[in-house]
């Protein structure tokens, strides 16, 4: 592999080139509000805690600002094209940081695999029963892959616009029906503040709802790894970090508080049982209209579109960064004469993404409860797996140098966070069959495959310390 010399032409990404608002977009639209709301609330309202979901996801949402804190703190001194490579890489060491790497692109590959078939599954879905043919999921998910592709090969300021258009559009959606049962009196239980009260938070089966919670902030680190791009980063990464994580939680504790509202908090847990499928898009119908309903189910498909594109942008610098440290080809560095944007990283990307999703395809696998599901559980494992790591990462920054940090940012707020996400990165592997759908031995092995994984990448560190110390000796110093 040759060598890639940082700072000449056909190197480097774009700099100085989004701002606040553009990482906000890409972090929510990689949430997928749309997505996470009608897809992933049902189901916490129906196993989990009932009418305390919404508190659940203030919650979650507080756990993640500790997380903010430390992570923000680290970032002032490291700025990635990475994500949360160089973050543990830094705090935990070169052997770690490789192990992290690993573990991020499976996991991110895992998340995009699994949009994917959710985006087959639903418009072959919508097209079928608007009287069209039925055409094979793969076709359709192949087809969103070169959309995604061409997309991501221009520049990222192009990517940030149309996140931002998917973005507000999915909101406003979700907020007019909202608003409309709010201004509506409320369901058959008026407005109450029920929902956020310790005795529905805290109910039985609060653990599998923090389960489904936690999946709706997965793309969190997108704030950082396009720390290379960003208009002076070291404000602009703890900014859109804390913007994002507000967002995310305030919104979406507020629809599922309408939604809650709408069907009675003491009705919402048996309705989600027996309609989990289409719990909003027939509560949108009975506020909004028919039309409403087929633009939920438009908008829907927008989210996927939306989410993809985002864990695209994710995945290529990922690829880019293993690419420019000689952890993989060094091709994977090449930028775009014109964009700046990692278009052979995308390239390669893409052609992994078709490849996958033939081979589900012609396994005869089923996009939703196995491409979708399964996929989508392993890498809920996974960035709670990293997200452990990055805490760790953050104390053992600081730990010989404080670099003028307080012991809050640097040693409280880390534990907290550390010990919740612990919590929760249990609960999930716990209730796997249950946010897979599936009690397959193959979906009980995830954790240990991504331990797998994660040790290949440190075992690969090693090997190089040995074998290429000049290669060993940059990683992660990229991006000081």
């Amino acid at each position: 592999m040759s060598e890639i010399e940082f700072g000449k032409t056909g190197t480097d990404l774009r700099r100085n080139a989004i701002g606040v608002s553009h990482i906000v977009f890409f972090v929510v639209a990689a949430a997928a509000p749309l997505t996470a709301v009608v897809g992933a609330s049902p189901a916490a309202f129906a196993f989990g805690n009932g009418s305390g979901v919404p508190a659940t996801y203030l919650l979650v949402g507080a756990l993640y600002l500790f997380f903010s804190v430390g992570f923000t703190a680290m970032s002032r001194f490291l700025g990635s094209a990475g994500g949360f490579y160089p973050y543990i890489a830094a705090g935990l060491g070169r052997p770690a940081g490789v192990a992290g790497a690993f573990i991020a692109l499976a996991t991110y590959i895992a998340i995009e695999l699994a949009v994917f078939g959710l985006f087959g599954f639903f418009v072959n879905d919508i097209v079928k029963t608007s009287g069209g043919d039925d055409i094979s999921w793969w076709i359709y998910a192949g087809l969103l892959a070169v959309l995604i592709h061409v997309c991501g090969r221009r520049n990222i300021e192009f990517s940030g616009r149309i996140l931002g258009y998917c973005m507000i559009a999915e909101i406003a959606i979700l907020a007019l029906f909202s608003l409309r049962v709010l201004l509506s009196g409320g369901g058959p239980e008026g407005i109450t503040m029920a929902p956020f009260g310790p005795s529905a938070v805290f109910a039985p089966g609060m653990g599998v709802s923090l389960v489904f919670v936690v999946a709706s902030f997965i793309g969190f680190e997108a704030t950082a790894i396009f720390g290379e791009e960003a208009r002076d980063p070291k404000r602009t990464i703890a900014r859109a970090t804390y913007l994002a994580v507000l967002i995310i939680a305030v919104f979406y504790a507020f629809v599922t508080w309408a939604v809650a509202l709408h069907y009675g908090p003491s009705n919402i847990a048996a309705e989600a049982k027996v309609n989990t499928a289409t719990l909003y898009l027939t509560a949108v119908r009975a506020m909004l209209g028919g039309p409403a309903g087929i633009a939920l189910n438009a908008l829907l498909i927008t989210s996927l579109f939306a989410c993809a594109l985002s864990f695209h942008n994710t995945i290529n610098r990922y690829l880019y960064s293993l690419g420019r440290e000689r952890l993989a080809w060094s091709g994977f560095a090449r930028t775009h004469g014109s964009h700046q944007s990692p278009h052979v990283a995308g390239l390669a990307q893409t052609v992994i993404m078709i490849a996958l999703i033939l081979a589900f395809a012609l396994a005869g696998q089923d996009p939703y409860a196995v491409v979708f599901a399964w996929m989508g559980a392993f890498a809920s494992v996974g960035i709670l797996l990293l997200q452990t790591m990055v805490c760790l990462a953050v104390i053992g920054f600081f730990r010989n140098d404080t670099r003028g940090i307080g012991i809050w940012h640097r040693i409280v707020a880390p534990v907290v966070s550390m010990a919740g996400l612990l919590v929760c990165l249990i609960l999930m592997v716990i209730n796997l069959p249950l946010v897979s759908g599936s009690e397959s031995p193959i979906v009980a092995s995830f954790p240990v495959v991504l331990v797998l994984i994660g040790f290949a990448g440190a075992i690969l560190a090693v090997w190089l310390r040995t074998r290429k110390p000049d290669v060993y000796a940059n990683l992660g110093r990229a991006f000081a």
